[in-house]
């Protein structure tokens, strides 16, 4: 299986791509870096998270971040976007959001040649390439709901009326995991819309130390633009044409099948600890996500590895521990780690 590049005179039989998406690939990576570099100018670490990030945007995927307040994750996707010429929209969840307040209503008003009124559709803040929405567990879930339609069906009904949205269209959402009171758990229904749900950490020591020497000074630096909306849609249809083999598939199936406490598949500590597992859209993500990565390491096949590497933040929302995993300090991301070294076991 071919890994990463070391000749540009790799062909097509080797890579199943063309020359185009060869050097397509390459591209891609060289614009990664930039927005990377542009956005080491704000962000202070987070590659992890950043990563993830721009995976769900090749993928044509949500994201949910999740971390306590401070880890800057609201300027996290306010500075992506600015890296792209992607329009940006701010959603602030609060308890009194009203579904209209995101996708918008219509208004009566006099016709511009004034004979009559008529109905006008105001557009709301859901009508951007780029959609935060922030403390998205802070309104009910009527609300919460209005994000649904937009996130599948990348539209909006309102009076009945369907409203297409602009592509590429993301939904990036923040959560803050420490205070539960006047939230809203988000359902799993709602959960399960997002492909990766990316935690984010504490920085390291190092990283702190470089937060209050750069961030402390003045202004911060205003972003370039490194991508546009059309060549990042170029990107996304490469991504879909990154070829995948038999049995990357195959792990993809296994991992979520396993994950389902009922089934015959999974294992006997599995359900244990488990009480729902993952649905079809997981298996769809991990190829999706898996492919995306490929791309990323410069590959031109995806890999196990690259489904292994996706596995935590595809599944962690997808997987519902019991009673006695939570009394034994057992996470989502302990039971995904051991279903894929299980894997790893049974290829040797």
């Amino acid at each position: 299986m071919p890994t990463k590049s070391t000749s540009t005179n790799k062909t097509s039989q080797e890579t199943a791509l063309s020359k185009n998406d060869v050097e397509a690939i390459d591209e891609l990576r060289e614009s990664y870096a930039g927005i990377k570099a542009e956005l080491g100018k704000i962000i202070i670490g987070q590659e992890e998270a950043i990563e993830r990030m721009f995976l769900c945007m090749l993928s044509q995927g949500h994201a949910l971040l999740m971390g306590v307040p401070g880890l800057a994750k609201t300027l996290l996707v306010n500075s992506i976007s600015q890296t792209t010429s992607l329009s940006f929209g701010r959603i602030q969840f609060t308890p009194d959001l009203m579904p209209s307040d995101v996708t918008g209503t219509e208004i009566l008003q006099n016709k511009k040649d004034g004979d009559g009124r008529e109905f006008v559709f105001i557009k709301g803040p859901i009508f951007a390439n780029v959609i935060l929405a922030d403390e998205i567990n802070r309104t009910p879930p009527k609300t919460q709901s209005a994000l649904l339609e937009a996130m599948q069906e990348k539209r909006v009904t309102v009076a009945g009326t369907n409203h297409q949205l602009q592509e590429p269209f993301f939904v990036l959402a923040t959560q803050n995991p420490i205070e539960q009171e006047g939230t809203y758990p988000l359902p799993e229904a709602q959960l399960d819309r997002f492909m990766f749900l990316i935690r984010m950490d504490y920085p390291s020591r190092e990283e702190e130390i470089s937060i209050a020497r750069q961030t402390t000074t003045g202004t911060l630096p205003k972003l370039k633009k490194t991508i546009t909306g059309k060549k990042l849609k170029d990107y996304q249809q490469l991504v879909e044409r990154v070829p995948v083999p038999d049995h990357v598939h195959e792990l993809a199936v296994d991992l979520v099948r396993r994950t389902r406490p009922n089934s015959d598949e999974s294992p006997a500590w599995l359900k244990k600890w488990v009480q729902w597992g993952a649905g079809p859209r997981a298996i769809q993500y991990l190829i999706k996500g898996a492919k995306a990565r490929a791309v990323l390491e410069g590959n031109y096949m995806t890999s196990m590895e690259d489904v292994e590497a996706v596995a935590d933040p595809v599944l962690f929302h997808r997987i519902l521990t019991n009673f006695h995993a939570r009394s034994e300090g057992i996470t989502s991301t302990e039971v995904v780690q051991r279903l894929i070294e299980d894997a790893r076991k049974e290829q040797r």
